[in-house]
């Protein structure tokens, strides 16, 4: 779900970020509020310190440090430090908690807060950033680890708070929020995840599918012939790669020709992700001039992503996506013969090197099922032409859940991107589940 594609989805929205607070939010430990008091007295609390957020819907924001257990069904295991944000409005309002899928690099403010102008607590990924033990257990990093953590964190918290909680999150993070949701279904009151897929296999074969069917026609036929010329062309590119490379400071462990390639693959999974059909007239034609090409896949797929940089931060996800979670793999049907570094078009390639990557598919089965049949009070948003969206949750009538998509939407798709009516769908829904009133 690289919130990359899960390469390129997870990591731009990773780094969405927001206003900050004037001076008032420093403060040395001698003049401490009674807020922060009471955070230094919660359980499994490392560390509190106070930090910049949004003046207009917080009084105070602060940086956490809570200790959690490497493994949550072993008292007295090693444990580590995980990063948590809390923007604080006021203890009787409710409380969005925003599971990121990946790292917390910002005190970003999510839509739903601002919504409903109350409280957020953010929460990092294990195993990603800052929160992650010394020595990478890999066989610790699994999606009811990562609920067990939101858990212990919503349980301290909670002494504080006495609102509703709403949890939400952005493609990676929103499926987050439904897997905490799963295992935790009593510990908030609303789920609003964004753009996050259900996927229904190792490499789920429906993106590909909607690949194949998404956008005009004549869209794809520029598109499929661009990605032919550059594999033609690839000698004349690589030079260009290298240079890219050098000019950001990149390496390619993986090798120079091999990561072009899947650059290449990659095309029309971001192009669509992002919803770019109005860069359809933009896209070379073959035979256009290196510089062209290069210039057009550079923006198209960011190049980072196959470096050794991308790869590296991506190890967590991509070993989750292939024990648990699920992810994607190319259509190499019109490229075989073009092909000189990629022999197999899979993705695994991308996670931890000398790790058994087994696939749990009951993990998925029975999560689908319980979302299906009994996931109440979630609002699901889609993109129309997110590719993951071919993986979106199918709803059965057995819940009250709301799903919307946005015509034309894209793997960015916000509340506000919404029509009016939509809008208003969300914030009817919202006020009935949670017993407030939304300012329109």
């Amino acid at each position: 779900m690289h919130s990359r594609s899960p390469i390129i989805g997870f990591l731009l929205l990773a780094f969405l970020t927001a206003g900050f607070c004037p001076g008032f939010c420093q403060q040395d430990r001698a003049e401490e509020s009674a807020l922060q008091v009471q955070l230094r007295s919660l359980p499994h609390v490392l560390e509190v310190k106070r930090i910049p957020g949004d003046s207009t819907l917080f009084l105070e924001a602060y940086e956490l440090q809570f200790s959690q257990p490497l493994d949550h069904g072993r008292a007295g295991g090693p444990t580590f430090p995980q990063k948590v944000f809390l923007c604080h409005a006021a203890t009787d309002k409710p409380v969005v908690l925003s599971t990121e899928g990946y790292s917390a690099p910002w005190n970003h403010t999510a839509e739903p807060t601002k919504i409903l102008k109350c409280n957020q607590v953010t929460v990092e990924h294990r195993y990603f950033a800052t929160s992650r033990p010394d020595s990478l257990l890999w066989e610790y990093l699994t999606v009811k680890q990562s609920a067990d953590d939101l858990h212990e964190v919503v349980t301290a918290l909670k002494k504080i708070y006495r609102g509703p909680w709403v949890s939400t999150g952005v493609s990676k993070g929103g499926q987050t929020a439904l897997l905490y949701r799963y295992f935790y279904p009593a510990d908030v009151s609303v789920s609003i995840p964004y753009v996050a897929p259900v996927n229904i296999a190792q490499e789920d074969p429906r993106p590909m599918e909607f690949l194949r069917h998404v956008g005009p026609d004549s869209c794809r036929e520029k598109m499929r012939r661009f990605q032919i010329a550059m594999l033609a062309e690839e000698d004349r590119m690589l030079p260009k790669l290298e240079e890219h490379a050098k000019d950001r400071g990149y390496t390619f462990s993986l090798g120079l020709r091999k990561m072009y390639e899947f650059a290449v693959l990659e095309y029309p999974f971001s192009f669509w992700q992002y919803g770019r059909p109005n860069l359809c007239d933009a896209i070379p034609a073959p035979g256009s001039s290196p510089d062209t090409m290069f210039a057009h896949l550079s923006r198209a797929v960011p190049l980072s992503l196959f470096a050794d940089e991308g790869v590296k931060f991506f190890e967590p996800f991509m070993y989750q996506a292939y024990t648990e979670m699920g992810y994607y793999t190319y259509d190499i049907a019109d490229f075989r013969g073009l092909l000189k570094a990629v022999t197999d078009p899979s993705p695994r390639i991308f996670a931890p090197g000398n790790v058994p990557l087994r696939y749990q598919c009951v993990t998925y089965q029975e999560i689908n099922r319980w979302l299906q049949n009994e996931g109440n009070n979630i609002i699901y948003i889609y993109g129309e032409y997110d590719p993951w969206t071919a993986c979106a949750v199918q709803l059965t009538g057995r819940t009250n859940a709301l799903k919307i998509v946005k015509k034309a939407g894209s793997h960015g798709t916000k509340i506000r991107d919404l029509s009016p009516e939509q809008q208003q769908a969300v914030y009817r829904t919202l006020e009935e589940w949670l017993g407030v009133t939304i300012a329109r």
